[in-house]
């Protein structure tokens, strides 16, 4: 069990996924570059973080509703959980002022198209264990809805899915206790990311560093000169 204290941001791990150097940027170095993708996500968001409950029939909707987990020390916020009605079962939760069972699904929200890897199940799978936790049920589906398409996407929030993401999560907390920003690697991937010209990945990847490339930079820079 972790303390309040040692709780990591669950949007952490979908940079870590993504890339453990940027992670490391962004989470460790306290570096944000936005560019059009993050700009997007970010509106994205802003609509449905908004703290607000709705009611629709044998739906309850929570927005923005915070999330924890002590077990796996996360913290983090869902943009939508939506409550149904429990006909005829027995498992569920109890809501406040409501009679019956409810059974939560979580769905995140996302700009463009769904991605090629798997940093936003990840993120998703983590969000369900806090909820799991918080109110001691199972959530064994979850949704994203993303930007683009305007629709909804359907997760299974399987065995592989879990336990990918619990390993995920330990990963997180041991680079957060190193606390050193890892190397970095180029690849298509860096394309995309709003970092790239602060991390620099084609003159710091590999077995170059950063020193012995500035040093490359300057010495070139005063031939120029002389």
């Amino acid at each position: 069990m972790y303390t309040e204290d040692e709780l990591l941001p669950i949007s952490a791990l979908q940079h870590l996924v993504f890339c453990e150097r940027q992670w490391g940027l962004i989470h460790l170095e306290g570096v944000w570059e936005e560019n059009r993708l993050t700009a997007e996500g970010r509106l994205l968001h802003d609509r449905s973080d908004e703290p607000q409950t709705e009611v629709r029939g044998d739906l309850r909707i929570a927005r923005g509703l915070r999330l924890c987990s002590l077990r796996l020390g996360l913290v983090g916020k869902a943009d939508v959980v939506e409550f149904h009605r429990v006909v005829n079962g027995k498992e569920g939760v109890s809501l406040e002022g409501t009679p019956g069972l409810w059974q939560p699904f979580i769905v995140e929200y996302k700009r463009g198209h769904p991605k090629i890897g798997h940093e936003d199940e990840v993120q998703l799978c983590a969000q369900a264990f806090c909820l799991e936790e918080m109110l001691g049920v199972s959530i064994p589906f979850a949704a994203f809805f993303y930007g683009e398409p305007r629709r909804r996407c359907d997760v299974v929030l399987g065995n592989v899915l879990r336990e990918e993401s619990e390993k995920l999560v330990a990963r997180l907390h041991e680079l957060t206790r190193v606390s050193k920003t890892p190397p970095a690697e180029y690849g298509q991937k860096c394309r995309s990311c709003s970092l790239i010209d602060l991390c620099l990945p084609k003159a710091t990847g590999g077995q170059r560093s950063a020193q012995r490339y500035l040093q490359k930079e300057i010495a070139e820079a005063e031939e120029t000169i002389s």
